[in-house]
């Protein structure tokens, strides 16, 4: 018996969600290409020093105001194409999706971060944050793909539809989009305080990195992927073993919740501990977009270790059938 993945195409996707699957991977690859070569022209704002000697200083100066004015061409297709989903996404139909809309934060931390670039460039004068943002969305945009594979998975691979699965994956789902919303609610809150604080009594040139910073760790990524993965998990580990025993059912069920509550619970203690870095101006906007992606990951990889584990139960059941059918 070929093995369900949590990741993989279901082969009996509708074409739409191919459709729709294929355009993700667009806006996708092109956010990853355009990041790759935005860090590469920002390079020379990472190693301008003023002890350089003044003609150097001057050339590179020169340098940074060209890498800028590309950059700032390089990110109006991240904003207006890779990150369109965002800009629909503000204002859904559903009022439920409203209620938890991940989209703001995201909107907030492109925008605040765009439009101080934007007038840095055209001054040539000040800090830029071009690259972040095509960091912010190339992870962003990984993020919600690795979250939508997996919930593909789970409703396509229905092979198998377990009622009392459906049941707690549900209470999950609620209970996270909970935790989701009002972390979210907080860290803008605390993202437009702190910024307020560093422009007022610390440090005006500080006060937009943090802002920034603070909204791109807003994003609660990792917590929207945490319960469709694991869900997905369970239900291909179920697809997986065609002959479920009880006890077996019962493991699921409660690896299930242990890897939902894992997911949603440590993300949220990641970003909690990354906040007060970031309040404090040590993680930069770009950095802040890492420890997003990182989140997300590690989200990923622990649903894919729960749908290992079982899938290994399911090849050895297969071995078992195999060598009995030879005897």
């Amino acid at each position: 018996m070929k093995s369900v993945s949590i990741f993989a195409v279901p082969a009996n996707l509708p074409e739409s969600e191919r459709l729709q699957r294929r355009h993700m991977l667009a806006r996708l690859g092109l956010a990853w290409l355009i990041m790759m070569q935005a860090m590469m022209f920002a390079f020379p704002g990472y190693v301008r020093n003023e002890y350089l000697h003044s003609d150097s200083l001057a050339t590179l100066d020169t340098a940074i105001i060209v890498m800028n004015w590309i950059n700032f061409a390089l990110a109006v297709p991240v904003m207006l194409y890779c990150a369109a989903p965002v800009w629909k996404g503000l204002f859904p139909n559903s009022k439920q999706a409203m209620i938890v809309n991940m989209n703001w934060p995201v909107a907030l931390g492109i925008i605040v971060a765009f439009i101080p670039s934007a007038i840095a460039t055209v001054k040539q004068s000040g800090e830029v944050y071009f690259e972040s943002i095509a960091m912010f969305v190339a992870f962003l945009l990984t993020a919600r793909y690795l979250e939508f594979a997996a919930q593909q998975s789970a409703k396509f691979n229905v092979g198998v539809i377990d009622p009392e699965l459906e049941s707690v994956v549900g209470r999950i789902a609620q209970r996270a989009d909970r935790v989701a919303f009002i972390f979210v609610l907080l860290q803008i809150i605390l993202a437009i305080a702190t910024a307020v604080v560093w422009y007022l009594y610390i440090d005006v040139a500080h006060a937009v990195p943090v802002l920034v910073s603070l909204f791109v760790m807003s994003c609660p990524c990792a917590m929207a992927m945490a319960v469709p993965t694991a869900s997905s998990a369970a239900r291909a580990a179920l697809l997986n073993l065609p002959h479920v025993t009880p006890d077996q059912r019962q493991r699921i069920l409660q690896q299930t919740i242990t890897t939902a509550n894992q997911n949603l619970y440590g993300s949220l203690i990641w970003h909690l501990l990354m906040t007060p870095l970031a309040m404090a101006g040590i993680v930069a906007p770009w950095l802040a977009a890492i420890t997003m992606l990182v989140s997300s990951l590690a989200v990923a990889w622990n649903s894919y270790r729960f749908y290992k584990k079982f899938l290994k139960e399911a090849q050895v059941f297969d071995s078992r059938i195999s060598t009995s059918t030879v005897v």
